[in-house]
């Protein structure tokens, strides 16, 4: 585990917890200690963007985090608010990122402004993906929540909510920018112009959420990428060399979810559609449906998810054999590296205490054209694949 950042975020806790004496301070945290395994060494089972996963043996990395978060209320309309998070993310170390740190000034009673860098509105669950008590599952699945690799935007949103019919609307909007940085640190992602859109209903035991967001983004230090492009430029493959370029690239998210909570049953279900500009980011659609029925302290539950590629795997034009097919093959991979595949889940959430459950989840995974969200997969990868998963999620 890197120790600096780790540091960082645990400084931030001692300093919160020392002021908290003072009632304008609170200081609050979430996390889960996991453990998660396969039954096959010839690839990995990973979350968005992480190096290295789970396999034959069990792994504390893919499903563990540590996250702390601290606000501070100035007055009746300004408070700031700031969120570190520890995971396993981008390389194979435990690392500390800040997630939030922005300033909230509230205009009125039905309306508020953020500034900073605050949670992008791209899920149901944005705000508390990452809070694993929050949720039923042990993890949102990676099918529909691997789409969008965003976690939060630096800029401003404004959040109204009123009162409608027997419910109550929110509706967010925001704008800014941000960046990303691909497993590895093997490229980076620069986002502007990012805008979203997020409206929620809760009428009830019914929840119902719609949201959009759009960019344009751009990579510009990706090797491989760019020696793809080069060498279909350097041939004369022109059209698929800027098919395949992401500069200044246009891209959108759109996305509806339905969340239900009645008589002990719980369901949520997201439905959610990628577009892109680049043949490198390819479109697909993803959804997913989880049903549970709480029983006292138990929640058994079922979750189905499923994502396909809209756009075309292979680039028309080129020469499939020859001096050609390597550099060929290579374009290929990247108009096919949407994880197309499926998975079944069943798993048991048990509330033992207040303010912590524990959950198991066993995952069939089935691939399809490809290695799907797995890694680092050896000649002949296949499924389908078992994954099962033992955690605690708990909040302070």
């Amino acid at each position: 585990m890197k120790l600096k950042p780790v540091v960082v975020v645990l400084g931030l806790a001692i300093s919160a917890m020392a002021s908290a004496q003072e009632s304008n301070f609170t200081l609050t945290g979430f996390g889960t200690a996991a453990m998660t395994r396969t039954n096959t060494s010839d690839a990995e089972f990973a979350r968005q963007a992480q190096l290295n996963g789970a396999r034959d043996s069990f792994n504390t990395g893919v499903d563990s985090n540590l996250g702390l978060q601290v606000s501070y209320k100035a007055n009746d309309w300004l408070s700031f608010t700031g969120q570190g998070l520890v995971s396993k993310h981008i390389t194979d170390e435990f690392g500390a990122e800040l997630t939030w740190a922005f300033a909230k000034m509230k205009a009125s009673d039905n309306l508020s402004v953020r500034v900073g860098r605050m949670g992008i509105p791209v899920y149901m669950i944005s705000d508390y993906q990452n809070v694993g008590y929050s949720n039923t599952f042990i993890r949102p699945p990676v099918e529909m929540y691997s789409q969008v690799p965003l976690t939060y935007v630096e800029g401003a949103d404004a959040i109204y909510q009123m009162d409608l019919g027997d419910g109550s609307l929110s509706a967010q909007f925001a704008y800014g920018r941000t960046e990303t940085k691909g497993a590895g640190n093997a490229y980076t992602a620069k986002f502007k112009d990012l805008m979203g859109l997020n409206l929620v209903y809760d009428n009830g035991p019914f929840t119902v959420r719609f949201g959009h967001i759009r960019t344009k983004f751009s990579v510009d230090d990706s090797a491989s990428l760019n020696a793809v492009v080069g060498g279909l430029t350097k041939f004369g493959f022109t059209d698929a060399a800027n098919a395949l370029t992401i500069k200044d690239t246009k891209a959108s998210f759109t996305s509806l979810g339905l969340g239900v909570n009645w008589k002990g049953w719980t369901g949520q279900t997201e439905y959610g559609v990628r577009r892109s500009d680049a043949r490198s980011l390819p479109d697909t659609t993803s959804w997913y449906t989880l049903v549970g029925y709480k029983w006292g302290n138990f929640t058994p539950y079922y979750l189905h998810s499923d994502i396909k590629q809209d756009s075309g795997r292979t680039m028309a034009g080129l020469p499939t054999t020859g001096p050609l097919a390597a550099l060929v093959a290579g374009a290929n991979a990247y108009a096919s590296n949407a994880p197309v595949q499926s998975s079944n889940s069943v798993g048991l959430r048990w509330d033992f205490h207040k303010a912590a459950a524990l959950k198991v989840q066993y995952d069939r995974i089935s691939p399809k054209d490809g290695a799907g969200t797995f890694v680092n997969p050896k000649p002949g990868f296949a499924g389908p694949v078992n994954v099962l998963a033992v955690g605690i999620d708990f909040v302070f």
